[in-house]
């Protein structure tokens, strides 16, 4: 492994991979289609055998159980992918809405995630990995896959970085993370997952009512998520305060140094309102340091 800017820059420029601990639930049987189409945001149905699409898990009201990744594995069988430690989260959910259903859920603990990105993901030769699933993915403006199974490998040809330099990247791309920027009392539509997540089409599904109903007045949430690009080489805690003017309208959940942007980044949710870019400050400890708020993505 390199340093944090070379590892950036092989990922943005040739293929990084690292290894990430990953939650993997699986759901099989004859009515898994059927009951996944009423539990998840996403249309289920209309996946092909190989593809794979993300989706959100709701509660009743249509606050966030979990932003899952569904992949279809077999006619009658689906692989529920979510961020390390929330497997439990979603098998307690999709298990309380499974009545009378024919079929079989069960939490794969020993799985693994190698996620490859950078422009050179393309010729490498993925057959060799070891991977059950096989994903293709983008974030800020970079092409990479996602490599699921019980012990998928590094690509031959795919560089070893260290895992900062993909969530480096996350933060670039303003993809929010379980456990960081969503949570239970995450609505969907404030952390711009909403979009890519959920099928207006089909048919009825757990959570829909409020997930429409935001929509149709324009996504007016409370607040929303945003971008911060550090205006000094002071690395901003996770909960400091974002600020602008004299009020607090937020507060951090990511930080990571980019060598691209030059700049310690974030993420953060801040009030409705406070429109980017705009420039404001991150205060913590009784210091201040100066910030611009920016829409996501920082990178495209």
């Amino acid at each position: 492994m390199g340093d944090a800017s070379t590892d950036q820059w092989v990922v943005r420029n040739e293929a990084g991979a690292a290894r990430l601990p990953v939650d993997v639930v699986s759901v099989e049987g004859p009515d898994a289609a059927a009951f996944l189409q009423g539990q998840l945001s996403q249309d289920v149905a209309a996946l092909a055998v190989g593809e794979s699409a993300r989706s959100l898990l709701l509660q009743p009201q249509g606050k966030l159980d979990a932003w899952v990744r569904v992949s279809r594995t077999a006619e009658r069988a689906f692989l529920l992918d979510v961020d390390a430690g929330w497997g439990e989260v979603v098998l307690a959910r999709l298990q309380r809405f499974k009545l009378r259903t024919k079929a079989d859920l069960a939490l794969h603990r020993d799985w693994a995630l190698v996620a490859v990105r950078g422009p050179a993901t393309p010729s490498l030769e993925l057959d060799r990995t070891g991977a059950a699933v096989v994903v293709p993915v983008e974030a800020g403006g970079v092409p990479g896959v996602d490599l699921l199974g019980p012990d998928p490998v590094v690509p031959p040809g795919a560089v070893t970085v260290d895992p900062d330099a993909l969530e480096t990247l996350r933060i670039e791309a303003g993809v929010p993370r379980m456990g960081v920027e969503l949570d239970e009392s995450t609505i969907p539509a404030a952390a711009g997952i909403v979009e890519g997540s959920v099928s207006w089409t089909k048919g009825c599904y757990t959570g829909q009512e409020l997930v429409a109903r935001i929509d149709s007045r324009g996504n007016n949430v409370p607040r929303l998520l945003r971008g911060l690009v550090v205006e000094t080489n002071a690395r901003p805690p996770v909960g400091a305060d974002i600020v602008v003017g004299d009020e607090v309208v937020g507060a951090v959940t990511s930080v990571a140094e980019s060598a691209l942007l030059r700049a310690p980044i974030a993420l953060g949710y801040v009030r409705r309102g406070i429109e980017p870019p705009v420039q404001g400050a991150v205060r913590a400890e009784g210091r201040a340091v100066p910030v611009r708020i920016e829409a996501l993505p920082l990178v495209r």
